[in-house]
């Protein structure tokens, strides 16, 4: 049975088995498509700039609709027409190719800047359901196509969209001596990846404030491991701890102001949360066995964290001031890194059985367990703001890829980098 202080050096060894990771993009690459997605149109937006535009809008749209799991976007080879406004809409030609709703649009150069207008329509009920223009630079193209794509998802779904969210995650390259590694936040699509933090040694658990504003993660490069929290924008940073022994599994409080933890100063490593303010710590947990991977309930009033004082890694809950910690998983007998469901009735967690370490969702009411991957070694699950999506650390053959999966485990994909490996995923909050 391995127990967590092997997996948590595990995925430092896992980290330095890269050769040659650089800075970029990662690429969505679709792996399973949804039985249940909603057929869409989403027809090449008209522009009316010299020269093209830096970015295909309608195109951004459609992948991230594709990508959400929930939308299935009819190919431009099987587009009927291409309209730009809601009045040249023949319905009836839409329903002939069975697409469900419709997206039309058109950008227009305003000084430096461009308007963008575009409009969602319900094919079937033959009606207009959506229309907004957006002012948009340049350089924002991007961001405004994902804007576009919240609001067509929240229209449909009645789901706040967060396709305008951010990840982070940690990239490595070099082996040995000569290995490096750096902190990237990039958007939820992979895009626009910058980078925060480069380091010679390992950078663990990532972890977004409430706010989107700063990052907590583990770092080494003190030759011990200590948790820092650091500004995106600025880069502006500090040390929160670096006691002997552990310290690790940042986990920010739903209101900010706190940060659980696992220390093992005082022996072996016991879950602690610091008020942000005072950075006076409390012990919350006192028992012989690893206490690790704590999360917050979305309404601050608990705590989940791994833990193996049943002879194997198992999840436990217990009030966020401290008392009696209760097991909360019993299907199989591994199961670790639990994170809550953003309306608290739900947790995603790696789980073991036969074939491996997968990503699963347990009902909190039930206690049903449903698996939702096929990969064989998944670790790091952090999930999507509005919670349709969850993202992970996967193998793609001997490199580390970011995988996601939508809550139901209907569709899934991988971002893979083209050079070197990828771990510690982390989506951020809504920005705004």
């Amino acid at each position: 049975m391995r127990r967590l202080a092997a997996a948590w050096l595990a995925s430092l060894v896992a980290l330095c088995l890269t050769a040659n990771a650089q800075a970029q993009n990662l690429t969505i690459e679709i792996t399973r498509g949804s039985d249940q997605a909603i057929p869409i149109a989403i027809v090449p937006f008209e522009s009316q700039a010299a020269g093209g535009l830096p970015q295909d809008v309608a195109q951004i749209v459609s992948d991230d609709l594709e990508h959400s799991g929930q939308f299935e976007p009819l190919s431009r080879s099987a587009l009927i027409s291409l309209p730009s406004s809601s009045k040249d809409v023949f319905y009836d030609d839409w329903k002939r190719v069975n697409a469900r709703y419709l997206v039309v649009g058109k950008i227009e150069p305003q000084g430096s800047d461009y308007r963008i207008q575009y409009e969602l329509m319900d094919v079937a009920g033959g009606k207009r359901m959506l229309g907004e223009t957006v002012t948009s630079s340049a350089s924002d193209l991007r961001a405004s196509a994902h804007y576009i794509s919240d609001q067509i998802f929240e229209a449909i779904t009645g789901i706040r969209g967060a396709f305008s969210t951010r990840i982070a995650y940690v990239a490595a390259s070099g082996s040995g001596d000569n290995a490096r590694y750096a902190l990237y936040v990039a958007d939820a699509d992979g895009h626009n990846a910058q980078q925060v933090l480069s380091s010679d040694d390992p950078i663990l658990s990532p972890a977004w404030s409430p706010d989107g504003s700063k990052l907590a993660y583990v770092s080494f490069e003190s030759g011990n491991s200590a948790i820092y929290v650091q500004n995106v924008a600025t880069g502006e940073r500090l040390r929160l701890t670096s006691f002997p022994g552990i310290n690790g599994a940042p986990a920010w409080s739903p209101d900010g102001r706190k940060m659980a933890m696992s220390l093992s100063k005082d022996g072996q490593p016991e879950i602690y949360v610091m008020d942000l303010a005072s950075r006076q710590l409390t012990r919350l947990t006192n028992n012989r066995a690893i206490e690790t991977e704590p999360d917050w309930s979305p309404d601050g009033r608990s705590l989940i964290f791994t833990s193996d004082r049943s002879g194997a890694p198992q999840l436990y809950r217990m009030p966020a001031g401290g008392g009696e910690a209760q097991r909360v998983t019993f299907t199989g007998s591994y199961n670790s890194d639990g994170r809550f469901s953003p309306d608290g009735k739900a947790l995603f967690m790696i789980t073991r059985d036969e074939n491996g370490f997968h990503v699963a969702k347990q009902d909190l009411d039930t206690s049903r367990v449903t698996v939702l991957t096929d990969t064989r070694w998944d670790e790091s699950p952090s999930v999507a703001p509005n919670g349709t999506m969850v993202i992970f650390a996967t193998q793609q053959g001997s490199q580390g890829v970011l995988g996601a999966v939508s809550s139901d485990g209907r569709a899934s994909f991988r971002l893979p980098s083209q050079q070197g490996d990828v771990r510690e995923p982390a989506w951020s909050p809504y920005l705004n």
